[in-house]
């Protein structure tokens, strides 16, 4: 079930009045398990006995971790957690990956293996994500940064939120499960800010983001036939794509958790507006860079110890971000290209440079200085989304080495129309960096209206000229 489909539109609302009717805390948790089960079980009803089970097994280890009072028994449980859910991941994601890697490495020395052990089976929509929650729970707990809560459907209904459930923020139960224990009041302004976000999600989403995929899948379906120019333009197409379609989901997720009186994390926050890599993951995938940094990095030592071992930390984490994205090598190398990025900065320590501050913060316009370091970063993240869309590595380099080879652009004119999304999502993102959940607005409140009907009446003309409802990329992670 898709945010864009007319199917969801009419789940929410019918849920929503079954939601907002009922003052009872715990039937109103009771509302959203069951929302959020039917939400997820759209896409196929298996997954959720797998989700059940995943719910199951962390609930009863939080509690046991709570319970039990030798330090070897709670390590025990929390490895169990780790685990299961590690397991479940990799055997749904990553077992034929594996599987047909070690095919491959033994077919290259001359061994012959005339049959695979691969599984056919189909990856859970959101299973790294929600994995990703549910292990952070019990690491909280182990950690006594949480108590575990013997409420089986307030836990049950953290796992499986579905405004996030698919495609993130992935939240943390410290978050996350309190809101859910404790009574929420309807409150206007937050619904309203909820409608705004998802207004403009849906813009990113339908209109940007779904108008460039087109063409971003012409261009990399035929790179080998086109120009470095038009090779160079379908890599920044997708670099916006993917990033309107992302944070599009996510400020939808946002602004629907609003409405049922939540707060949820922020995921994006300008990315493409960040002066060097540090900032730009600072800025990107929020909820999962910080899970990483807080439950894998910081336990490997993070800065702590030499320079050598913080570099080799650094490598780990990206190299496992890229991996958490797919099992192809692609996403590897994805990761460690950004890790080569990153690592200069972190060495002379000026990777969190702008950690406090935005592009042109106190000014109309960027400095020279400025808009040089946002352009340099942004091709060089759009080099390494080369990687990320590429079907294979050898299609990736081949595209590359045409966009810095044959430099002709006789098609480019074909292509020209993705031209002003790109232009629009970069000045709006630009007028929009000091309020990134757009929260306030400079605008009065007549022409504040005038824009948000205006914007309405758009994603509703992109939806209605939509052959198709397209996916939102990030379920297949």
């Amino acid at each position: 079930m898709l945010f864009t489909s007319i199917e969801f539109l009419i789940f929410f609302l019918f849920f929503f009045s079954l939601y907002i009717t009922n003052k009872n805390l715990k039937i109103q948790n009771f509302v959203i398990l069951i929302g959020s089960y039917i939400f997820y079980g759209w896409w196929d009803y298996r997954f959720l006995s797998l989700i059940f089970f995943s719910t199951v097994v962390d609930y009863l280890i939080g509690i046991n971790i709570q319970n039990k009072e030798s330090e070897l028994i709670k390590k025990t449980l929390l490895i169990i957690s780790i685990i299961f859910n590690l397991g479940l991941l990799c055997l749904f994601k990553y077992y034929n990956f594996f599987i047909e890697s070690w095919f491959d490495l033994f077919n290259s020395f001359g061994y012959e293996i005339k049959s695979l052990w691969t599984l056919n089976i189909i990856l859970p929509v959101g299973i790294s994500f929600y994995t990703f929650q549910t292990m952070s729970y019990s690491i909280d707990i182990f950690n006594k940064k949480l108590e575990p809560t013997k409420d089986f459907i307030a836990f049950a209904t953290f796992v499986s939120f579905f405004p996030q459930l698919v495609a993130g923020p992935i939240e943390r139960a410290t978050n996350l499960l309190p809101q859910i224990l404790n009574k929420r009041i309807f409150k206007y302004v937050q619904a309203v800010q909820g409608l705004r976000l998802i207004l403009w999600g849906l813009f990113k989403k339908v209109v940007i983001a779904d108008s460039l995929a087109p063409m971003v899948n012409d261009i990399f379906l035929n790179y080998q036939d086109l120009g470095s120019m038009t090779l160079w333009l379908g890599a920044i197409y997708f670099s916006i794509q993917i990033y309107c379609d992302f944070s599009g989901y996510s400020d939808i997720a946002i602004g629907l958790s609003k409405i049922l009186g939540f707060e949820l994390m922020s995921n994006f926050k300008f990315p493409y507006l960040s002066r060097n890599i540090g900032e730009f993951w600072r800025r990107w995938h929020i909820s999962l860079s910080t899970w990483f940094r807080d439950y894998v990095y910081i336990p490997l030592g993070g800065s702590r110890h030499s320079k050598i071992i913080s570099v080799r930390n650094v490598f780990i984490i990206f190299l496992i971000s890229g991996f958490w994205h797919g099992a192809n090598w692609t996403y590897i190398i994805w990761g460690l290209f950004h890790a080569i990025l990153f690592i200069p900065s972190f060495i002379k320590k000026n990777n969190r440079k702008f950690i406090s501050s935005i592009v042109a913060e106190n000014s109309l316009f960027p400095s020279l200085r400025e808009f040089c370091a946002m352009v340099a970063t942004f091709l060089l993240v759009t080099i390494g989304w080369v990687f990320f869309r590429s079907e294979n590595i050898i299609n990736a380099f081949e595209y590359l080495l045409g966009m810095f080879s044959d430099f002709n652009g006789d098609e480019l004119f074909i292509y020209l129309q993705g031209i002003p999304y790109v232009l629009t999502l970069i000045i709006l993102d630009f007028l929009l960096r000091h309020n990134e959940r757009l929260e306030t607005v400079i605008l009065t409140k007549k022409l504040r209206w005038f824009v948000y009907s205006i914007l309405l009446l758009v994603v509703l003309s992109y939806l209605l000229m939509s052959n198709s409802n397209n996916e939102f990329i990030y379920f297949q992670f």
